[in-house]
């Protein structure tokens, strides 16, 4: 960053790819040092450092399984050890589980659960604690317009966005006192791997179904959240930015 404006730290879980990795690199070139969460692509993850630091800021990559408790303790003590502080965490990482609810698996319900809300929750109390001392934070969570919109197939992903969207508020009324400001991002269709593996027929249907007909691009979830982690919206908390061209209109 220019000058001698303060470095801030963002760590994103599943940074590696899609949509965590357009948010990554976004807060990158906004001047973020970016620490970049994975689980088991190394090599994606090392791709997104190197871009964010071709970019001009500093970067590292950390695994975890967000998960799990213990390694979600160690990655934030490996990220604050080697840059001291922790400013912006967005919780990306988390899975879709497309079944009808009659084809639902207690194993299916189980790991949509884990990664997407204990995931979320395990990450956002253990950034809260690193960013308490210095009274000031942000935390951003990756919704979709399944919690707002009935997606026939995600029963369970919808849930749990759904549940993403209810910690958000009261996350933000409760971290609000220590400076920490929550919000959300709901996006619709992206142009990501799981939407470039649909049928040609069903991706026109959804674009038909779409006001702005076209998926939107995952660089645009990552501007938006950029936008969100900067002092521009120093005054935002608690709320859902919905993101879909329109489609839960």
């Amino acid at each position: 960053m220019e000058g001698n404006q303060e470095i801030k730290v963002a760590l994103v879980t599943g940074a590696s790819r899609g949509i965590g990795r357009a948010c990554a690199i976004a807060l990158g070139k906004a001047g973020f040092t970016v620490a970049v969460n994975y689980n088991s692509n190394e090599a994606a993850a090392d791709e997104v450092v190197n871009i964010i630091k071709e970019a001009g800021s500093d970067a590292m990559k950390v695994k975890a399984n967000v998960a799990d408790l213990n390694e979600v303790k160690a990655m934030m003590r490996e990220v604050t050890k080697t840059y001291g502080r922790l400013d912006v965490l967005v919780n990306n990482a988390g899975i879709v589980q497309d079944e009808f609810v009659l084809m639902m698996t207690p194993d299916a319900i189980d790991k949509c659960l884990d990664l997407n809300i204990k995931g979320y929750l395990y990450c956002s109390q253990q950034a809260a604690l690193k960013m308490f001392s210095k009274k000031k934070g942000c935390i951003i969570n990756m919704s979709s317009v399944s919690s707002k919109l009935a997606v026939p197939g995600q029963s369970v992903y919808s849930s749990t966005k759904g549940a993403v969207n209810s910690m958000t508020a009261t996350m933000a009324k409760e971290l609000a006192p220590y400076g920490i400001r929550v919000n959300a991002v709901a996006p619709g269709f992206i142009a990501t791997d799981m939407v470039d593996k649909l049928p040609e027929d069903k991706k026109a249907q959804y674009i038909d179904e779409i006001p702005l007909k076209r998926f939107g691009r995952p660089e645009e979830i990552g501007d938006v959240v950029a936008m969100l982690a900067s002092d521009a919206c120093s005054y935002l908390t608690g709320q859902v930015i919905v993101l879909d061209g329109g489609l839960s209109l």
